[in-house]
């Protein structure tokens, strides 16, 4: 078959990191297919498609648009042939309405003024023509996610875009906000007139929407497979160059006594306003409760309260039947409690210092690792080398500084840190996010360890088929509230996406409602 865009021979070397991230990539889409662009972080999936977008300049190699030489040096040469990007990110302006974000640098105009109602009558009518319906005149701070994205690709198809590429689509959206988009890319490549490339780690999601796939590993093309021959299996192992677990095995639960009790939990965001609302919820030792929901519902402020981070307006957080809700973060650590954050690299880790600093910053002040004031260096460095063996943690040297680690390994070393003691209780707040899925295997084996051990475990993720694959319950949040609690026994996606939507379940399985 023509290809609509091939890029031949594409390197990238960045200097300042000293990684290779394209390595004489050849990549090739052809009209009328959606095709997904998978592999492990670092692997040079976003860098070759930055490349193309006109983002970032290539050092060498060639790129066609319908088999003729082009020079993309700039996003506007990419939208003038037809080439469109929808980023992780979004790049919407909150306060503008979806008409005035989708017609941004092309708006008509008037005697020198624009034409609002021109503006919504134009964006009402491509929307329709791509029966992608939108309110013209609402705010972006006033709609959903998936409303959001689609306002982006509205920008996109607005521009006459043949190719779109979607980053990550589906890592903020419900499970039926995921089938609306499944909906919406069949429908632009029906025709076969358009294309759609998909960067993503979900395998599953793949399988379920690509027509074929282009496997990066280490800045090269390992292969290129129609999705129908290959297995979730296989694409893993082609990701990461060794068999993986996709699932890892977890027998049933039996929770013991209550470890952490929240109740009647009231939290403010940063502007003051109410971001928890009433909420009550408890996790018991050899168990995993999840929480699921779309970002942005509270989780954070949730998670920040009950690690000493924030302050508490009203209610009670109490571990193992204390009550901690003034006490600081260094009181509950030595009460049992370990905190997996969000931000590994702002709240988790120094990335200007060395690993062993970030490794005994939780414990320095006892011994072994200080002694009358003085840090001692020799089982600060046994403790770190301990903790590279047992967590794999490859390229990390002891003294060595991190900021040159990937991500999944990054990730390791707040995992062996916060485990290391084997605390009564740990918070894990999206503890896969942007780690790819050798790491992600990693981090659910040591989990579900943690939990067989008898920790009590709260989790916190935007990752839907995370949140099924670890917890023994799931408590869904939406707008500070929690929604239901589910066993994993009756949750399903669609009982979970409804209440992540912030609608009720008809029949009565939540067991406790908050």
């Amino acid at each position: 078959m023509p290809s609509m865009v091939e890029m031949r021979h594409i390197s990238k070397y960045f200097s300042s990191s000293k990684v290779l991230a394209a390595d004489d990539v050849h990549f090739e889409v052809r009209p009328g297919e959606v095709h997904a662009l998978v592999g492990e972080n670092g692997a040079g999936k976003t860098t070759l498609m930055n490349m193309l977008y006109g983002l970032i300049p290539a050092d060498s190699g060639e790129m066609y648009i319908n088999d003729q030489l082009v020079k993309i040096s700039h996003p506007d040469d990419a939208i003038r042939l037809g080439i469109g990007m929808v980023h992780q990110h979004f790049k919407l302006v909150p306060s503008f309405t979806i008409a005035e974000n989708i017609m941004l640098g092309i708006e008509p105009n008037r005697f020198g003024f624009i034409d609002s109602t021109e503006e919504a009558k134009t964006v009402r009518k491509l929307a329709e023509n791509f029966g992608l319906p939108v309110d013209p005149n609402k705010r972006i701070q006033d709609i959903s996610v998936g409303m959001q994205q689609r306002v982006e690709i509205l920008k996109s198809l607005l521009r006459d875009a043949k190719l779109l590429i979607l980053d990550e689509p589906t890592a903020v959206l419900t499970p039926q906000e995921v089938q609306e988009l499944y909906t919406v890319i069949r429908r632009l490549v029906a025709d076969g007139q358009r294309s759609v490339i998909i960067i993503t780690h979900k395998l599953l999601e793949v399988k379920d929407i690509a027509d074929r796939l282009t496997v990066m590993r280490l800045g090269r093309v390992v292969g290129t497979e129609d999705v129908k021959d290959v297995t979730v299996r296989q694409i893993a192992s082609m990701m990461v160059g060794r068999e993986v677990i996709l699932k890892v095995p977890k027998t049933l639960a039996h929770p013991g006594e209550t470890v952490l009790e929240v109740d009647s939990l009231l939290v403010a965001d940063n502007q003051g306003l109410s971001a928890v609302t009433g909420t009550s919820f408890e996790v018991r030792a050899n168990e995993i409760l999840g929480i699921a929901g779309v970002s942005g519902n509270g989780q954070t402020e949730l998670v920040e309260a009950i690690a000493g981070m924030r302050p508490i307006d009203a209610g009670q957080v109490r571990l193992s039947g204390k009550d901690i809700s003034e006490k600081s973060v260094n009181h509950r650590r030595e009460a049992g409690m370990a905190h997996i954050p969000e931000d590994r690299l702002t709240v988790g880790l120094n990335l200007q210092t060395n690993l062993d600093e970030n490794i005994v910053v939780t414990n320095y002040l006892h011994e072994p690792y200080s002694r009358r004031g003085f840090l001692q260096l020799g089982n600060i460095r046994k403790l770190t080398s301990q903790l590279i063996e047992k967590f794999n943690i490859r390229s990390a040297r002891v003294g060595e500084e991190i900021h040159t680690l990937s991500g999944g390994n990054l990730q390791k070393i707040v995992l062996g840190r916060e485990l290391e003691g084997n605390p009564k209780l740990i918070i894990a707040n999206q503890p896969t996010r942007g780690v790819d899925v050798g790491s992600i295997e990693f981090v659910h084996k040591t989990l579900v360890a943690a939990r067989d051990a008898g920790a009590a475990i709260l989790l916190i993720s935007v990752d839907l088929d995370e949140i099924l694959a670890l917890s023994d319950r799931i408590a869904v949040m939406y707008e500070g509230r929690i929604m239901g609690i589910l066993d994993i026994s009756e949750a399903n996606e669609e009982d979970i996406g409804i209440l992540m939507a912030g609608g009720s379940l008809q029949h009565e399985e939540a067991g406790q409602l908050s």
